[in-house]
């Protein structure tokens, strides 16, 4: 049997017919081939975050609200009024009386030295690689790609270099150093790799999320800089993947989906967060009053991209009939835009622990319950605002809670300078131990506890 194939042909006003037989069973091959290589070059190769550590740091270095407001008189850098409000805010923050900062800002006065910040990036990213490999009895020279992110201390040779040269990695792996992301860096890093496994066969990445506290101190008297004194404190996270199906088997979850959002076209967005000298040269990151407003633009924007991909439809459609409600019909008695219920597309939650104020209106705007906010608070409480590495934290608080079963989704909430809002869905594909060591289990038995609205020091 034949097919005849017709081709037209045209140049300079002539055109010609020419045939070619061709069998069927020829013609049936070249389809099925062509459906392969497109089904081949399209298909999403999965993700599998095998496991991840977090660093813990020593009980010497905590800095209970008493030891701060000491240190800070002892210094001599603040005027009184510069310290009543700092201790004003500390009080009200949600931060508890054991979490840490590095050793260099315990010194009176504080030694803010490149040398000192280069000690505490090495000791939080030296100790969390060593954990992890270590963990899984993985040779440094089988990762194939390292990305590291820390916003704002970058140095030369950079932080993956630092990393590659105390380890012994190949040559010829692949890394990346990102600065200046802001909190929501980890996501960006985690985004990265996603890209980056999906040109790499058979790889394996390892991510390192954290902030450098050392080199960050504003000594200055203008407020809203005052304010990343207060919040942000010592932490960082390790996180392995692979795009292998031989970790499949060993992996505690898959990526679902990632969504980015940047709102740096706006200009009270791109200065919501915003590190500058103040009028007398002292460089701090500002943390302007329109932040929580920001926040909630971007989170808004940012689920309007990820609800289609993981809400069922019955909360789409009251989600759009709810739009059209409102544009349609004017009334004073309408009820606002509805809210979906993301409770039936994920089974925890984990917000970036910026602050208590952060958290409670992602919980309020969210219309979570409180125990869906209960990882991000305790976190806030036990460890501060560990910037990118806080969502890891968080993690760990589910899995050492014996929460996270095999099934679950879980939505991580990152949000950061510039202004961005970045979620990460992961399904757990593993029945999770929460016996098994990490930054929380040596005290998880006496969490959750009772934050109060100010705290007693």
């Amino acid at each position: 049997m034949e097919i005849v194939l017709i081709r037209y042909l045209s140049f300079t006003n002539l055109s010609a017919v020419t045939k070619f037989p061709i069998s069927l069973t020829h013609l049936l091959a070249i389809t099925a081939l062509i459906i392969a290589v497109i089904c081949f070059t399209f298909r999403s190769n999965p993700v599998y975050l095998v496991d991840f550590s977090c660093y813990l740091p020593p009980d010497s270095l905590r800095v209970p609200t008493a030891n701060f407001i000491e240190h800070c008189e002892a210094s001599n850098i603040f005027d009184q009024e510069c310290i009543d409000f700092q201790v004003k805010i500390l009080e009200r923050s949600g931060i508890g009386f054991e979490s840490c900062m590095p050793i260099a800002v315990h010194e009176i006065p504080p030694n803010n030295s490149f040398y000192q910040a280069q000690e505490e990036t090495e000791m939080v990213l030296s100790t969390i690689v060593k954990d992890l490999l270590s963990k899984h009895n993985i040779n440094p020279k089988s990762i194939d790609i390292l990305v590291s992110n820390c916003s704002l201390f970058c140095p030369t040779p950079s932080l993956t270099s630092m990393i590659i040269n105390k380890f012994g990695f190949r040559s010829n792996v692949r890394s990346f150093s990102l600065s200046g992301m802001g909190c929501s860096a980890g996501m960006l890093s985690i985004s990265l790799v996603k890209d980056l496994l999906k040109v790499h066969k058979n790889s394996v990445a390892l991510v390192l999320s954290m902030e450098a506290i050392t080199p960050n101190g504003y000594k200055g008297k203008v407020k809203s800089m005052l304010m990343a004194n207060i919040l942000f404190r010592m932490g960082g996270a390790a996180i392995l993947l692979s795009n292998r199906k031989q970790d499949k088997h060993k992996a505690k979850y898959k990526l679902q989906n990632l969504v980015r959002t940047h709102l740096g076209s706006d200009d009270q967005a791109y200065q919501s967060v915003f590190q500058q000298p103040d009028e007398s040269g002292k460089v701090g990151v500002s943390l302007s009053r329109e932040l929580l407003h920001v926040a909630a633009k971007a989170l808004r924007t940012n689920i309007s991209e990820l609800g289609p991909l993981v809400l069922p439809y019955s909360e789409q459609l009251r989600y759009g009939w709810s739009v059209i409600k409102q544009k349609i019909w004017f009334s004073t008695g309408q009820k606002g835009t509805y809210v979906p219920n993301f409770k039936k597309a994920f089974e925890h939650f984990c917000i970036h622990a910026g602050g208590k104020a952060v958290i409670d209106a992602i919980e309020d705007n969210l219309s979570l319950h409180k125990e869906d906010a209960e990882a991000s608070r305790m976190t806030l409480y036990r460890f501060g605002n560990t910037s990118s590495s806080s969502l890891w934290y968080e993690l760990s608080y589910l899995e050492a809670k014996g929460r996270v079963k095999k099934g679950d989704r879980v939505w991580q909430i990152a949000f950061g300078s510039g202004f961005k809002c970045n979620s990460a869905v992961w399904k757990c594909i593993s029945d999770l131990d929460p016996d098994l060591r990490n930054s929380w289990s040596d005290r998880i038995h006496l969490y959750p506890v009772e934050i109060p609205k100010v705290c007693d020091h």
